[in-house]
């Protein structure tokens, strides 16, 4: 994505994960991917000064120990994290989940294909939205 920013993919299917990466190299986004397994993980590498603040996240809902509402929960709360962009990249077409996404600040909500071509769709579209937007540093 064409900041020079990592990303942090908050994700505990691996393969899901796995199906990310293959996507960002596929495109040539060359930023480097930081990967967590839950919210609680997505807090605690945020909290670690030691780690390089991402330009954007992209997050999962459906996780154990800390899912992604309650994530979205704390970090948009905390004035050291709620301008980063965070799109919600799920499996769940449950539109309590969407509602309390884009209350929560989301900016995207995008629905994993099972199809990796379509996925690959929706990696670029979370691209180009990215390299548009206008954040700030």
């Amino acid at each position: 994505m064409r900041s020079s920013k990592p990303i942090l993919l908050v994700e505990d299917d691996q393969v899901d994960a796995m199906t990310v990466k293959r996507a960002l190299k596929e495109l040539n986004i060359t930023n480097k991917l930081d990967v967590v397994g839950n919210g609680e993980e997505a807090l605690a590498f945020l909290g670690n000064s030691e780690n390089e603040k991402p330009g954007i996240i992209l997050l999962d809902l459906n996780m154990p120990k800390m899912n992604g509402i309650e994530f979205l929960q704390i970090a948009k709360k905390d004035d050291n994290l709620k301008s980063i962009p965070v799109v919600v990249l799920t499996t769940s077409k449950d539109d309590q989940d969407k509602v309390e996404s884009f209350n929560l600040g989301v900016a995207g909500y995008m629905i994993k294909p099972v199809d990796y071509r379509k996925f690959v769709e929706v990696v670029r579209t979370i691209d180009l939205y990215w390299t548009l937007s206008e954040l700030p540093d």
